[in-house]
């Protein structure tokens, strides 16, 4: 594993292909009270680009760029978080999802184990450690500790949806996880507009 660290946006010479990982760090998981730390991405070559978010005013233009590029398929892990924080943060839509939260859910149905930690050791013989998922992302310099966790989590996640994808076509559920994809930008709306704990299709 390669890690690169940038402040506050990528080169805008840097080639990613058709798909990218990408995980975010906050200093908590409240949208609107806990700012945006970092963001990490990959192109599934084992080389982590990590942007630490130093100024959340200054646009990250080449980025959001990325981000906002319908051809580019755009893997995350509870993409329900990363994407409410990247809109909120950015005001930006995030399009073309897949998430291998929802993934696992979809396909795993025998398990209750749908964590990212618990999909690298199942799905791939990868044991990650989380020890650093608390810590204080918005300090001024990560300690190498944290850059290696937060790498991790973008990591693996293009061979996660490779494996994922299979037991999903395998039991005919490829087209429904699609559209809990597509429906993803929709469920973000409903968060950031206070319906996060509602659940609207219950009677």
């Amino acid at each position: 594993m390669k890690i690169k660290i940038y402040n506050n946006d990528i080169p805008a010479n840097l080639k990613i292909g058709s798909s990218i990982a990408i995980d975010t760090e906050a200093m908590g998981l409240n949208h609107s009270r806990d700012r945006l730390c970092l963001i990490q991405i990959s192109n599934g070559d084992g080389t982590c680009y990590l942007i630490k978010i130093n100024n959340v005013l200054k646009k990250p233009v080449n980025l959001i760029k990325l981000l906002k590029d319908k051809k580019i398929l755009k893997i995350f892990h509870y993409a329900r978080f990363d994407v409410g924080i990247l809109n909120y943060t950015y005001g930006i839509k995030v399009k073309n999802i897949y998430c291998t939260k929802i993934a696992s859910k979809l396909a795993r149905t025998f398990t209750d184990k749908h964590g990212y930690k618990d999909l690298c050791k199942n799905l791939l013989n990868e044991h990650i450690l989380k020890e650093e998922q608390t810590s204080d992302w918005g300090a001024e310099k990560l300690t190498l500790s944290q850059q290696k966790y937060a790498a991790t989590d973008v990591l693996f996640l293009h061979k996660l949806r490779i494996k994922l994808n299979e037991i999903l076509i395998r039991e005919n559920r490829i087209k429904l996880a699609q559209e809990c994809f597509n429906f993803m930008e929709y469920r973000v709306m409903l968060d950031l507009s206070g319906w996060s704990d509602l659940d609207i299709f219950k009677h």
